[in-house]
């Protein structure tokens, strides 16, 4: 299935397609995308604007950003096969595209669809009204000129875009990138759809950086795979030794109590010939694994428009939350003197804050954010600067939550919304 595309290559596949040269899938989705664009502009951004969202969470959503193709994220420490693991997706390698057994990434390379291969600098792509990258200006020119995008004509771009990042180093290396990584990786997350964590069987460590980098998905688990390169490497009982020591490894680090599906494989493209050592008493198990994830992956697009929405209604309430708090903070503050006095005395006990905001509003718990991230992105602000709360920025903002994007799920066929 295809966003995009001629009408006929999909007759050719068996997909019936409209007068429009589009199936119903990806009608749906375009629909979706405009309703959603509609929605968001006028009844959830200006919530966000009047309460200065972006600078506790992130930038307004821009209508790339909303109608921009499923985004996969890929996030591992130094050789564990990242960018092999990218070419056996695509089945050529990209622009750019550097290997190695020393960390040879060091950027961020957005592979995205193209009518020929080229690769775009990071400060290009992000003043490009037609990619969906212009949020990440706000972490800096030494961060752009770590990115980059790299375009090509390939089948699974036409319905995805892949996010390959820096492996991920242990010791002092690892803050000297001269940019927020955690933060960056944070800001792809709320945009991917799915979240591969790759590891290899010789490589089980979760340095500190690496687990800044997870615990940062918090909000997205539900995004989140695991993928556990190179078993063909180790014998069938050392691979049931090295799962169990990853799944444990990762319980300490990813505290919910679902266990994280885990992709076992070798992903090595047809083209280019394995190294090391090869038991081949774990190829049909491996097999039947690699065959799962690329049908979970193709599935991705399928479910976009859904998730889209479900990423909008998150968002939606987060903001309306977030305008609360601030509507409230604003509130108790004396209208003359005392109200630097005051503000300390809310920020020093803000869980208590937020617990009468909760009762006040009828607001449930769990759209709170975490009260001490909370505090430290309020403290580079004075509370008395903010809006006063207002009301019809709110009913607004319920309105597209109990009635517009209600009225938008009714499109999608019940048993997509299971």
């Amino acid at each position: 299935m295809s966003f995009s595309g001629k009408g006929k290559g999909k007759e050719a596949m068996g997909v019936a397609v409209g007068a429009d040269g589009l199936t119903a899938e990806e009608r749906l989705y375009q629909e979706t995308v405009r309703e959603l664009q509609k929605t968001y502009a006028k009844k959830i951004k200006p919530l966000e604007q009047s309460y200065c969202f972006e600078g506790f969470h992130s930038a307004p959503l821009t209508p790339q950003d909303i109608g921009s193709k499923p985004m996969v994220l890929l996030l591992g420490q130094y050789s564990t096969g990242k960018t092999t693991f990218v070419e056996y997706l695509l089945g050529e390698s990209y622009p750019g595209a550097h290997v190695g057994i020393e960390p040879t990434t060091d950027r961020f390379v957005a592979i995205m669809n193209g009518p020929e291969p080229k690769v775009i600098p990071g400060h290009a792509a992000a003043v490009s009204g037609d990619l969906p990258f212009s949020g990440l200006t706000k972490f800096g020119t030494k961060y752009l000129s770590r990115f980059q995008v790299a375009q090509l004509n390939n089948p699974l771009l036409a319905n995805l875009t892949l996010i390959d990042t820096p492996g991920i180093l242990s010791g002092s290396k690892q803050i000297q990138r001269g940019y927020d990584f955690v933060s960056v990786i944070n800001w792809f997350a709320e945009r991917s759809d799915l979240i591969l964590l790759l590891f290899d069987s010789y490589k089980l460590d979760i340095s500190d950086e690496f687990k800044g980098a997870i615990q940062s998905l918090r909000g997205h688990e539900d995004k989140v795979r695991v993928v556990l390169n190179k078993c063909d490497q180790v014998s069938q009982q050392q691979l049931m030794r090295v799962y169990g020591a990853l799944m444990w490894s990762l319980g300490k680090v990813i505290p919910t109590p679902e266990v994280k599906r885990v992709y076992l494989g070798s992903f090595w493209p047809r083209y280019k010939t394995p190294v090391g050592n090869r038991y081949e008493e774990n190829a049909e198990l491996l097999a039947i694994e690699q065959k799962d994830l690329l049908r979970d992956l193709r599935s991705i697009p399928k479910n976009a428009a859904l998730r889209r929405v479900n990423e909008i209604v998150k968002r939606a309430r987060q903001a309306r939350v977030h305008a609360h708090i601030i509507g409230y903070l604003r509130s108790e503050l004396p209208s003359m003197f005392g109200k630097n006095k005051k503000a300390k005395a809310m920020l020093d006990d803000l869980p208590a804050e937020f617990r009468k905001i909760q009762v006040r509003y009828n607001l449930p718990p769990g759209d709170f954010p975490n009260p001490e991230a909370f505090k430290s992105d309020l403290e580079a602000f004075k509370i008395a600067d903010f809006n006063k709360f207002n009301q019809k920025l709110i009913t607004s903002a319920d309105d597209a939550l109990a009635i517009d994007f209600p009225r938008l799920m009714q499109k999608f066929p019940s048993d997509s919304r299971r």
